[in-house]
């Protein structure tokens, strides 16, 4: 199956979800029946975006929150004090049952899913209906449905083989408790804070002590060796070199608990679309923690957050399952990251896995666990988990993190995942953040590229090579438009030329009623 699309064209002056502002937002969208992974790596590193089956794209220069998309370089990433002060909070919750209620804040919530695409909620709504039954074409379905027969009786298989596919991807990712569980230190800590009679005082001394030893030692080297590793022997601090190496995140994840430990965590990678048995099984329960989430969070009454809204914003996808040979185990497309504690679903990660890179779309959870930082913490598993795919899958490097909205003072959190780019929105190359902050305090849309005469390489060249579907037949737009006397179709088809780029325009089939 290849990409499907129906451009819907431009929506301005509707209510923006970040800023309140009621007419400020403009963006241009399609509505995508279905879409190859590839293709929608092309589209977001254009700035498209999806929700649910809708991919949007806002226009930049005109929207009263300029949405920059940013993505993170996990291999280089290193975590923050801020990052290890949740991850130790979380192992402390795991390990003793420790919850530490005066410090809780987590990262500012993205707003709901459909404020995101707030002018075209509506639409979205109708297109559910309109475009999967009525405007696209009966051919066009039945072909649909026969390519669905066909993966029928493989998909069958797939979902027999799916159990031990993600628990193999569990074992990895895991939980937060290793598979080769070892005990950790068992010392005494008596009391809490600063306590100059606990062991990492004493082992900081032994530290500056060894120091001296080795200075003497480097001053003197006929001296007395065997009597300083004597010496060294019952020293409670590790060898220097290994003390001043810093924790990698993995490290600091997956920390051993004890064998006694109060909770277990563990991270499940299950696909959503086409929903998996697994996803399947947990559906209610992974909607119950979407309902409490967007009531208590985001303060929606109880009728809002329906069984149908949850599918359609947060489970449907048009991104076609894909499983290469040299792929990612679990293969591409999209999923939701279940975090399970103690045997129930605590948050959800919705995310997408792409030729490049993990893209997080979304992220619920149960308030009551609100103290664990829990959009921090999954964010940083996130990280870890793209940098697990990439040990298989070496071009998978990049962890995409959605929108950065300098204008925006609580959206800025994302520019705290370091090192990380955002995307020029008018040449559409990655720039580090660090160049971009600058001019974002002076100017809420910014071109990004100091290159004054570069321009969008992708940009669309020749359109008639654009693939259209048209009265049950692909043909080239060439062929196409001279069937039409409208001159806003030239127009509608030439803007959506231009957004989507040459590669995908003729990639992708446009649908045209």
């Amino acid at each position: 199956m290849g990409s499907v699309v129906e451009y819907k064209g431009l929506k301005a002056g509707y209510h923006c979800g970040y800023c309140d502002c009621e007419e400020g937002k403009a963006s241009c969208g399609m509505w995508a029946h279905s879409m190859t992974v590839q293709d929608y790596q092309d589209l977001i590193d254009r700035g498209w975006r999806r929700s649910g089956k809708y991919v949007y794209k806002p226009v930049m220069n005109q929207t009263c929150c300029p949405q920059y998309t940013i993505r993170c370089r996990p291999l280089q990433f290193q975590p923050s004090k801020s990052h290890k002060k949740v991850l130790k909070k979380m192992l402390k919750f795991l390990a003793k049952g420790e919850i530490s209620r005066g410090n809780c804040e987590d990262e500012p919530m993205e707003p709901a899913m459909e404020d995101a695409v707030a002018g075209d909620f509506g639409l979205i709504n109708k297109l559910d209906i309109q475009c999967d039954l009525k405007t696209l074409s009966d051919d066009l379905k039945e072909s649909l449905e026969s390519e669905e027969k066909k993966k029928g009786k493989s998909s069958k298989k797939e979902e027999s083989n799916e159990l031990s596919r993600s628990q193999d991807i569990e074992e990895k990712l895991g939980s937060g408790e290793p598979s080769h569980s070892v005990k950790v230190h068992t010392a005494p800590k008596p009391g809490k804070g600063a306590d100059l009679s606990k062991p990492p005082c004493r082992k900081a001394k032994e530290i500056r002590k060894e120091r001296k030893r080795l200075k003497l030692m480097q001053q003197n080297p006929d001296g007395e060796l065997g009597g300083l590793q004597a010496r060294r022997e019952p020293s409670f601090c590790p060898p220097k070199a290994k003390s001043n190496q810093p924790k990698s995140l993995e490290d600091l994840i997956f920390e051993s608990l004890p064998e006694n430990a109060s909770h277990k965590l563990e991270v499940r990678v299950v696909r959503s679309s086409p929903p998996s048995s697994q996803f399947k099984a947990t559906f209610q329960e992974s909607y119950q923690v979407y309902k409490r989430y967007q009531m208590v969070i985001h303060k929606d009454p109880p009728d809002k957050p329906t069984v149908s809204q949850f599918t359609r914003f947060l489970c449907n996808s048009p991104l076609e399952a894909e499983n290469p040979p040299n792929g990612p185990d679990c293969g591409y497309g999209s999923f939701h990251q279940q975090y399970w504690l103690d045997g129930k679903i605590i948050a959800v990660g919705v995310i997408d896995i792409l030729p490049y890179c993990v893209s997080s779309v979304y992220l619920y959870y149960d308030p009551d666990y609100s103290f664990l930082s829990l959009g921090v913490y999954s964010a940083l598993r996130e990280i870890a988990f793209t940098r697990q795919l990439h040990e298989k899958t070496s071009q998978l490097n990049y962890y995409y993190m959605g929108f950065y909205i300098h204008s925006c003072p609580k959206m800025k959190y994302k520019g705290q995942y370091r090192p990380s780019d955002l995307l020029c929105p008018e040449t559409y190359v990655w720039v580090p953040i660090e160049q971009c902050l600058p001019s974002l305090e002076n100017s809420k849309y910014c071109r990004f590229n100091q290159d004054p005469q570069a321009v969008d390489e992708g940009r669309s060249q020749e359109p008639d090579r654009l693939q259209v579907l048209y009265k049950k037949v692909v043909m080239p737009y060439g062929v196409y438009r001279k069937q039409q006397k409208d001159p806003s179709e030239e127009a509608a088809v030439l803007q959506y030329a231009r957004l989507v780029g040459q590669a995908c325009s003729e990639r992708m089939l446009l649908f045209r009623s």
